[in-house]
């Protein structure tokens, strides 16, 4: 009966560990096939938007690679689109496509990082601030660098940039 267990464990921590070392483009193969079964539309749309970019990088990278900071990056980009498309469509009175847009922008999100509360995005840039030794807000950009860099894909760049100003404001 123990062994029985010990191999039927085995076989979890297999299947566990093969879906943990996924890269983002068989999540996203994945998650296409499961929004093709479940025909949800808003989804399938956003999978494929992220393949194409992906797809794209790839080719445009010469060797075929892409790093985790790429598809961070890439990740970033397509959620900023989606949200200021909503906006436009916001403005626009146009409703459902902004909500269409928002929606798609939280099927991107899923697949970057644990984002940081703004408590442990405060506590982050604190320390970073005092790594760099900065003093003034006239050393924004060396502690945004050092930000953008640490936080990449755990906050948005414009969250950063406004928790920086403010802290270097206090000093």
């Amino acid at each position: 009966m123990l062994t029985n267990f010990s191999n039927k464990f085995r076989n979890l921590k297999f299947v566990f560990l093969k879906i943990i070392a996924m890269n983002l483009e068989s999540r996203i193969t994945e998650q296409m096939k499961e929004a093709m079964k479940s025909k949800n539309t808003i989804a399938l749309e956003a999978l494929r938007a992220i393949k194409s970019e992906l797809l794209l990088l790839k080719t445009a990278g010469g060797d075929g690679s892409v790093s985790e900071s790429q598809e961070i990056a890439l990740l970033q980009k397509l959620i900023k689109q989606r949200k200021e498309a909503a906006e436009q469509f916001t403005a626009n009175n146009r409703n459902e496509l902004a909500e269409k847009e928002m929606a798609q922008a939280q099927v991107i999100q899923t697949f970057l990082p644990q984002q940081l509360s703004p408590e442990e995005l405060e506590r982050k840039i604190r320390e970073i601030i005092a790594q760099t030794g900065a003093a003034s807000a006239k050393d924004m950009g060396r502690v945004m660098g050092a930000a953008s860099s640490q936080l990449a894909g755990k906050a948005e760049g414009k969250t950063i940039a406004e928790t920086v100003k403010r802290l270097l404001g206090e000093l």
